[in-house]
């Protein structure tokens, strides 16, 4: 078995890492477990908060494929949005969910002008703009309010998991659903 490149094991290790124990882990700690030098990883990045962006992009891709419905699935606007609710309540009961991972770095980092809350910002940016879409090509009449309501609900559920350490067991797409209801937008063939 080869050994991945040292730029991919630095990246998977971080994104492990600061998603599992956050991003104040240390570059030692994080260079051992990825078994890299720091002479290589300052080789590769300049910093370490320049390490933590580029983690968080390399995850972005996975990470949307798991949460977002593939393209022309033949299910209803409404129904494509539900999925990314559904993915959510099952990814909380797994083993070590965490939230969201581009939120807690966010949180964590509380600046949002650090490489990585911009990286954060983005991404989150993308699954709003998702929702936006269902919602326009719904003909929903408010898909900006609709689509920002709804990432409010996702980002919210992540949090709650986190906080209240227990799955949420379907409360993630029954509270999608109310939000849905409330905006005049009931399903169906939609």
């Amino acid at each position: 078995m080869t050994k991945a490149p040292t730029r991919e094991r630095l990246l998977d290790t971080a994104a492990e890492f600061f998603y599992r124990d956050g991003v104040h882990i240390g570059i030692d700690a994080l260079c051992k477990a990825a078994g890299v030098s720091k002479r290589s990883m300052y080789q590769l990045f300049d910093t370490k908060d320049a390490v933590m962006a580029a983690s968080l992009d390399r995850i972005a891709g996975d990470y949307e494929a798991k949460l977002l419905p593939p393209d022309g699935d033949g299910r209803s606007h409404y129904d494509r949005v539900l999925y990314v609710f559904e993915q959510l309540d099952e990814a909380s009961a797994t083993d070590g969910y965490r939230g969201c991972p581009f939120v807690s770095t966010a949180f964590e980092l509380k600046d949002p002008e650090h490489p990585a809350s911009v990286v954060a910002r983005r991404h989150k940016q993308s699954l709003t703009d998702f929702f936006r879409h269902e919602a326009e090509q719904a003909g929903v009449a408010d898909p900006e309010l609709l689509a920002i309501q709804l990432t409010m609900v996702f980002d919210g559920a992540g949090a709650r998991v986190v906080v209240r350490a227990e799955p949420l067991r379907g409360l993630a797409k029954e509270t999608a659903k109310a939000v849905l209801t409330a905006s005049g937008w009931l399903g169906g063939g939609q």
